[in-house]
């Protein structure tokens, strides 16, 4: 059996982005992923499927481990010779007891690599345009946890050399001791028109940021109900967010956005959307499964010299094409007979990756504009093969035929709905705090309506649609969706910018 070892992991602040390129090697090798409270879904993602994910999270006095039982797992899972990821908010040594751990790991004689990540300290700050030194202000700062070990006899904080030392001071975890905090550093000597910020959230879609006087700052918390978790920044510094507030400022900051499309393809769009500072909600309502019969599809690539055109309708039509090329021992030299038609920018850019160009785009990517076009080059007389998901539409066989093609349809793929909701999408259904959902395909507008079962008539009464284009538009209403956005230019892209000018038109959420 292989030895074990454990690897002390920092997540970053929230943003998943922010996560280091190590970290995400060590998720990706992991046996077992030990995790907290601030280690979001997108991070955990990046564990292998078989991986057993265990959470041991604190919020406030709530503990699902006490520390010495996390100690014990650490040290078990590494005696069955497991890699094992003990993933910790921010950075593992910055008040995050990863200094502790590691010492039960070297007394148990287990093997562990510290793998440091993004602290909060210096994270939220930024993303709530707040520099920790500026040569105009400050050259110094002091990280200070908000919270000390309440077994502790007295505090180990020296007040006044803390008001004094430091230009700018960051307490983390402090939202519960705030009056402690600021009445302490006041009655020490800092001035109390210090200015002072409050950031919860941060660095992620939800973040709220909170700006007073020191001496105002805790009343002003406790009137709004400011909960944790958060950052506590004071000093001249914060003064600066006035200028240079980037984050909250996005087109979309703070809008929930639930995105519809498949696990594999849900990545572009989310990432896009989070670019722009929304909050993505993925859910998908469709997975991928191969044709219930690949002869089809076989006979008709053994016999590729007999055909004119191979039209493609998808990435995922490509994927699958080119998955059973390569099945067949054969690449892209196989497809040197036949010009392509691809039905968008998308379904191009999927070709150009296995060193493919179509020979035929239309001016609009839907199936009508494809056909045309089709027509348009001279079809008649023409072998088309036509390659795409097992349920699509009977626009393009039944047009190319009525223009004297003759048409062999071949499904590549099926496209069929998960057995259930994510979990994120459960949480958010039940939150009822939705601003839009995004529809790519007929298909996801479908299945998204059987999914949400008794919840449809409430969803489409509250959740405006966002859809890629007129087809899966005209699908959305007939489901009895408000459709609100339709992109003008049926991509991705097309869809996040009509998605950003349909908020922008509409307002934005204020911070």
């Amino acid at each position: 059996m292989k030895k074990g070892k454990v690897y002390l992991v920092g997540a970053g602040p929230g943003d998943p982005g922010l996560i280091t390129v190590k970290a995400l090697e060590c998720l990706q090798q992991a046996d077992a992923v030990v995790y907290d409270f601030l280690a979001g879904p997108p991070v955990l993602a990046e564990a292998p499927e078989q991986a057993e994910l265990i959470y041991v999270g604190k919020k406030g006095s709530d503990h699902t481990l006490a520390q010495a039982e996390i100690n014990r797992l650490l040290i078990d899972l590494a005696a069955q010779g497991k890699t094992v990821v003990r993933l910790k908010g921010g950075d593992p040594f910055i008040f995050g007891r990863g200094g502790e751990e590691a010492e039960e790991l070297v007394a148990a004689g287990v093997p562990f690599e510290v793998v440091p990540g993004v602290t909060s300290a210096i994270a939220v700050p930024a993303y709530a345009g707040i520099p920790l030194t500026h040569r105009n202000f400050t050259s110094t700062v002091a990280f200070v946890t908000g919270h000390e070990d309440p077994t502790k006899a007295e505090s180990s904080i020296d007040w006044s050399k803390l008001a004094t030392g430091a230009g700018t001071l960051v307490f983390l975890m402090g939202v519960k001791n705030l009056p402690h905090i600021t009445a302490k550093l006041i009655e020490a000597g800092l001035d109390p028109d210090t200015p002072a910020a409050l950031i919860r959230w941060g660095t992620t879609p939800d973040q709220i940021t909170l700006t007073a006087p020191l001496t105002d700052l805790a009343g002003k918390a406790a009137e709004i109900n400011f909960k944790p978790p958060a950052v506590l920044v004071i000093g001249k510094v914060v003064d600066l967010r006035t200028q240079l507030n980037w984050y909250e400022t996005k087109p979309l900051f703070g809008r929930r956005i639930m995105v519809t499309r498949t696990r594999e393809q849900a990545g572009g769009l989310s990432r896009a959307l989070l670019s722009h500072g929304a909050a993505v909600i993925e859910c998908p309502t469709i997975r991928l499964a191969p044709p219930e019969d690949w002869g089809p599809l076989d006979r008709a690539l053994d016999d590729l010299s007999a055909f004119d055109w191979l039209v493609l309708t998808s990435p995922n039509g490509v994927q699958s094409l080119f998955e059973r090329l390569f099945t067949k021992g054969l690449d892209a030299r196989a497809l040197a007979p036949v010009k392509l038609a691809a039905i968008g920018p998308a379904t191009a850019e999927k070709l150009a990756r296995f060193g493919l160009k179509p020979d035929l785009l239309p001016e609009k990517y839907v199936a009508e504009s494809l056909l045309e076009a089709l027509i348009a080059g001279g079809v008649k007389g023409s072998k088309v093969l036509l390659v795409r998901a097992a349920e699509a539409r009977d626009v393009l066989p039944q047009g190319l035929a009525a223009a004297g093609a003759r048409v062999v349809e071949t499904a590549a793929y099926r496209t069929l709905p998960p057995a259930e909701l994510t979990k994120e999408a459960e949480e958010a259904l039940a939150a009822e705090n939705l601003d839009l959902v995004t529809f790519t395909s007929s298909s996801t507008v479908t299945n998204l309506d059987r999914l949400l079962g008794q919840r449809a008539d409430w969803f489409k009464k509250k959740i405006p649609a966002a859809c890629i284009g007129p087809i899966t538009a005209q699908t959305a209403e007939e489901a009895g969706f408000k459709v609100a956005v339709q992109a003008q230019v049926y991509t991705i892209d097309g869809l996040v910018q009509a998605v950003m000018e349909y908020f922008t038109s509409t307002g934005g959420r204020s911070a």
